[in-house]
C-alpha cells in the first residue's frame, strides 16, 4: 500500500477547498509507490482545467527545503510545453501546504499508463521527450546538485562493506573498486542542465507511442545532460533482470534524443563510463537499502544484483551499446 497517512473525508475536503478547483467529490488512495501517500482526486465545478489531479503527502527521502525546487521545476517546464503535469497553487499561490508536520502538493493528472515491454516507437519518443526537458530546463533559475553521483554511490558502496556487499551477490563487493575507477575517469565537463536521473518506465505516461507525461522528478538536478540519458538507457533497455539487452530500444531512444538535441562527439565518446556509472548509482542505493531494510518489512526490495548484469554489459560492449545504425 501507499498511504501511510490516513487523512479523514473532513481534512480532504478542508484541504481541497484551500485550491480553486471546486468542491472535494471523492478521493482514492493509489497503491503504487513506495515513498509518499498519494491520492486521486475528483472535485465538482472546477474552475482548473480539468476536475481529476494528483494529491501527494510527503512522507520520506523528500526535504522539505527542495520542494520548492522540484515544484516550480514542474511549471517551468510546463510553461515551455513539456509533457509534465503543473503544479496546482492554493488561493494564496502556494505550490503546497502542510498537514500535520507534513508538506502536501495537489498536482494537475495527465492521462496514460506506464509501459512493461516499450516498443521502439515508444522508446524514441521518450527520448524525445528527455532531450526536450533538458532543453527547456537550461533557463531555470534554480539548480540542486545531485547528491547520488558517482561520488556518493562509491562512498555508500564502500560505507556497506566488503562482507556485507558479498552476502547478497558474490560479485557485488567488486562494485566498490570499479566505482573507485569510474570516480578517477568521471568526465565532469560534459554540458549540464536540470535532469530527471530517475526516468525508468513507471516514470513515464504513454497514450500509444507518445509520451503524454514525464512523472516523479523527485531526484532531479543539475548534472550531465548525456548522463541523464545514459541513466534512461540502463533502466529502459533491459529485460529479463538485467539479462537480456535490446538493441532495438536502445537505437530508438537514442535516436529520438538526438532528433531534438544532438551529441557531441565528447558526449558519445562517454556514454559507455555513463552508462556504468549510471548502473552503479542503483547498486549503491539497491545495496543500502537491501542491508537495511528488515526482512519482513511490507516495503519490497530491489536486487542490486539486477543492476550488476547491466554494469557488465556495458562494460563488455562499449559504444558498441549506444548505436544509432541497425
Amino acid at each position: 500500500m501507499a498511504v501511510y497517512t490516513h487523512l479523514a473525508a473532513e481534512q480532504l475536503a478542508e484541504l481541497i477547498d484551500a485550491y480553486d478547483v471546486g468542491p472535494l467529490v471523492s478521493a482514492k488512495g493509489i497503491a503504487e509507490g513506495v515513498s509518499n501517500s498519494n491520492w486521486v482526486v475528483e472535485t465538482g465545478g472546477s474552475k482548473a482545467a480539468g476536475s481529476r489531479f494528483i494529491l501527494t503527502m510527503y512522507e520520506r527521502r523528500i526535504e522539505i527545503a527542495d520542494l520548492p525546487f522540484f515544484l516550480n521545476l514542474l511549471d517551468h517546464l510546463a510553461e515551455r510545453n513539456c509533457p509534465v503535469p503543473r503544479t496546482i497553487h492554493d488561493r494564496e499561490g502556494a505550490s503546497f501546504r502542510m498537514i500535520e508536520g507534513k508538506a502536501v502538493v495537489l498536482i494537475e493528472f495527465l492521462p496514460g499508463v506506464s509501459v512493461d515491454h516499450p516498443t521502439p516507437a515508444q522508446a524514441r519518443s521518450v527520448g524525445q521527450a528527455l532531450a526536450q526537458v533538458h532543453l527547456a530546463s537550461q533557463d531555470f533559475g534554480m539548480s540542486r546538485p545531485n547528491t547520488l553521483d558517482i561520488t556518493m554511490s562509491q562512498q555508500t558502496l564502500e560505507n556497506c562493506g566488503d562482507g556485507a556487499l558479498a552476502a547478497i551477490g558474490p560479485e557485488l563487493a567488486a562494485c566498490v573498486a570499479k566505482a573507485d575507477a569510474l570516480r578517477e575517469a568521471w568526465p565532469w565537463e560534459l554540458p549540464r542542465a536540470i535532469c530527471h536521473t530517475d526516468l525508468f518506465p513507471d516514470n513515464v505516461l504513454m497514450l500509444g507511442e507518445k509520451v503524454s507525461a514525464l512523472i516523479d522528478f523527485y531526484f532531479a538536478c543539475e548534472d550531465a545532460m548525456a548522463y541523464d540519458l545514459a541513466v534512461t538507457h540502463a533502466s529502459w533497455c533491459f529485460g529479463h533482470q538485467g539479462r537480456e539487452f535490446s538493441e532495438g530500444i536502445g537505437r530508438a531512444l537514442v535516436a529520438g534524443y538526438e532528433s531534438v538535441r544532438p551529441l557531441s562527439l565528447r558526449e558519445r565518446e562517454a556514454m559507455p563510463l555513463l552508462a556504468q556509472g549510471a548502473c552503479l548509482r542503483f547498486i549503491a542505493s539497491r545495496a543500502e537499502d537491501w542491508l537495511n531494510t528488515p526482512q519482513n518489512a511490507l516495503v519490497t526490495r530491489k536486487d542490486p544484483m539486477d543492476f550488476v548484469r547491466r554494469l557488465d554489459f556495458y562494460a563488455a560492449a562499449g559504444a558498441g551499446a549506444f548505436t544509432d545504425k541497425p
